[in-house]
């Protein structure tokens, strides 16, 4: 039995609710399974609040994903290729992931390999700072590949 100002001693379990009641504190069990079961004199509720505020600040530091998306034509010009590559450089050296799409419209559909080689494209001007963690895929209309950034040493 272990509690603040007291020494670890070995006693009998009417002996331990004794001094936890003087104390003022609870008996906790530690550890039923060992011969004799260990216990310990502590504050319980406030072992709890510690407990609570403990998983709340292992949430809070942990990272949460942003996903940025970047839109596509199966006809993006060459101006508009690179005005959007800056933009995904950005996204990248931020730590948010990029969802990269061609949305293919009406009969544009017949230029799957256009959309395929764009996004190609972009996943080999990106090499330095991202990963391609989805190759390119045809959903529906849509082709998306998904870029995440590279982690840093």
């Amino acid at each position: 039995m272990v509690g603040e100002g007291v020494e670890p001693k070995i006693c009998s379990i009417d002996d331990a609710i004794k001094i936890a009641n003087n104390l003022g504190l609870d008996l906790v069990e530690i550890s039923p399974n060992v011969d004799p079961p260990v216990c310990k004199v502590i504050d319980y509720k406030k072992f709890i609040y510690d407990q609570k505020k403990k998983q709340k600040a292992i949430k809070s530091k942990a990272q949460k994903v942003v996903i940025k998306e970047l839109r596509f034509g199966p006809n993006t010009g060459e101006h508009d290729f690179d005005f959007k590559l800056k933009h995904a450089k950005s996204f990248l050296e931020d730590g948010a992931k990029v969802k990269a799409f061609v949305f293919f419209r009406g009969r544009s559909i017949v230029f799957k390999d256009q959309g395929q080689i764009l996004l190609l494209k972009l996943a080999q001007a990106l090499e330095d700072i991202g990963v391609v963690e989805n190759m390119p895929k045809l959903e529906g209309k849509k082709m998306i590949m998904i870029i995440a950034p590279k982690k840093k040493k």
